[in-house]
C-alpha cells in the first residue's frame, strides 16, 4: 500500500494509528492507497480502493451491495420473496 503525506509532516506512529483507522473503518476492502492531507490543524483523509471482483450485484433501496450478507433480515427476506429471472451469460 502506497502512503502519501501531503502539507507537512507527521511521525510513523502518528501514520500508523491513521493506517489502523482506515483499515477497521473499510474491513474487507483492500486500500490501495491512503492520502493524509493536512492542512493546518486539521487532517484529512482519502482512501484509495482496489477494484473488486464480483459476480452479482443486488438492488436495495438503491444501493448496489455484492453480498446478500450485507442486507438486513427484512430486505433479505424481501429478495428470498421476489421472482426471479435469467439472465444470459
Amino acid at each position: 500500500m502506497k502512503i502519501n503525506v501531503i502539507g507537512g509532516q507527521l511521525e510513523r506512529s502518528e501514520i500508523d494509528a491513521y493506517l489502523k483507522y482506515v483499515s477497521e473503518k473499510y474491513t474487507g476492502r483492500q486500500i490501495r492507497q491512503l492520502d493524509i492531507v493536512i492542512d493546518g490543524e486539521f487532517i484529512d483523509l482519502k482512501v484509495h480502493f482496489s477494484d473488486m471482483d464480483f459476480q452479482r450485484a443486488f438492488r436495495s433501496a438503491d444501493y448496489l451491495v455484492n453480498s446478500m450478507e450485507k442486507l438486513n433480515d427484512a430486505k433479505q427476506s424481501e429478495f428470498s420473496q421476489k421472482q426471479r429471472h435469467k439472465t444470459e451469460e
